[in-house]
């Protein structure tokens, strides 16, 4: 059990790396307002925490049920 933590912790890592890179090709600049700056940076943070927690989850939950059979 806890060899899949290790695992699942160092997927999340690189799921944050991964989701904070492809975040960051986004123009934020439509959508905040000017001289914003550090609440987008925290909006980039945000987003990047939530979609790594979600794309790990849907990782390992798809490799459980994949394994089943």
């Amino acid at each position: 059990m806890a060899n899949i933590m290790n695992y699942k912790l160092l997927v999340y890592v690189f799921n944050i790396m991964l989701c904070i890179f492809s975040l960051s090709g986004i123009n934020y600049e439509k959508f905040i307002k000017s001289k914003r700056v550090w609440e987008t940076r925290i909006l980039v943070v945000v987003l990047s925490l939530v979609l790594a927690y979600l794309l790990t989850n849907f990782i390992f939950d798809f490799l459980s049920v994949s394994t089943i059979s």
